[in-house]
């Protein structure tokens, strides 16, 4: 779609979020360009850059944000429309051309990174999608939208995701017009203001001490596209793609956190000491392939985690 009064947008769209706000901006936007940043191997299949070579966009991959400015002069971008940019833009540039984000947190709470997880780590009852203007500063501009979805008991950071995805596919075109008109929006209470550091595969290591709720919530906050929670049976690396903590278990006052103390063969679950309670695993994965937990961890005899005996006989290997 095309007309004088509208922008010619570019949209910097990484991580899970950028095919929904595509969707949301092409529909209503002569999007002129898409900036992706993915591996050599993984930009055939993507589907980020499939769509935008459809709709006859130009692509590029900007690791710097020094690189953004060429692309942007050489598409004539009039508005720049992020969503996934953990990298945060020079003042020069925001001088040059409005700038709107897509930050899925409530804003002013949840500045800065992996928002979603930590909300489900956090026991938060509720997830977001904000949609902002860009000043300096992290997350910190007036925000244009905002919508909340509720994150029940059971949720996974792959339902939460997909009802953010949804919602900023209806309400992007709509703040980016408000941004266009020359509204900045409504100022953030920068006295409600928090922030989240960014998460590592590695941070899924599950420490088993931790209560049940802890670590059920740590599970489901990194299921796809995340890389998963995880623990080790011995030397070998296993994720947990789905557990669920033990209602009403049997009191254990002998408690060796990680320890196995259930294996049920005909439900393929595996029963497992936390710092407080039980948490039954059904769905592992080793090297890539999922598999039922019994099939895996097969005796009550085994417990999870690196023992420091393990460890040390890693180092003397």
């Amino acid at each position: 779609m095309s007309s004088p009064s509208l922008p010619r947008v570019v949209l910097i769209g990484d991580g899970p979020t950028g095919e929904s706000a595509f969707r949301g901006l092409v529909e209503n936007f002569p999007v002129v360009g898409v900036v992706r940043n993915v591996g050599p191997t993984d930009a055939g299949a993507d589907p980020v850059l499939a769509l935008a070579r459809a709709n006859g966009c130009e692509t590029a991959s900007a690791a710097h944000v020094g690189e953004l400015e060429p692309f942007l002069e050489r598409v004539g971008a009039d508005l720049v429309v992020m969503s996934s940019y953990s990298r945060i833009v020079q003042r020069s540039a925001l001088e040059g051309r409005p700038y709107v984000n897509v930050h899925y947190s409530p804003l002013p709470a949840y500045r800065g990174r992996a928002n979603v997880n930590w909300a489900i780590i956090n026991g938060e009852d509720e997830a977001a999608i904000t949609v902002h203007s860009v000043v300096p500063g992290l997350d910190a501009g007036p925000v244009l939208a905002q919508r909340r979805v509720p994150i029940g008991p059971r949720d996974t950071v792959t339902h939460v995701y997909a009802q953010l995805n949804a919602l900023q596919e209806t309400m992007l075109a709509g703040a980016v017009h408000r941004r266009w008109r020359g509204e900045l929006g409504d100022a953030q209470d920068e006295t409600a203001a928090t922030y989240c550091c960014g998460r590592n595969p590695e941070d899924g290591l599950i420490d088993w001490s931790q209560s049940t709720v802890s670590i059920d919530r740590l599970i489901r906050a990194l299921t796809d596209p995340f890389p998963g929670a995880f623990s080790y049976l011995g030397r070998t690396r296993i994720g947990i793609d789905w557990a669920a903590p033990v209602v009403d278990p049997p009191r254990f006052v002998g408690r060796i956190p990680g320890r196995v103390v259930n294996v049920s063969r005909s439900e393929g679950s595996v029963d497992v000491l936390t710092g407080d309670g039980i948490l039954r695993i059904d769905t592992v994965r080793v090297g890539g392939e999922s598999a039922r937990a019994s099939d895996v961890i097969r005796t009550v005899r085994a417990t999870l985690g690196l023992s420091h005996l393990t460890l040390l006989a890693l180092n003397e290997g």
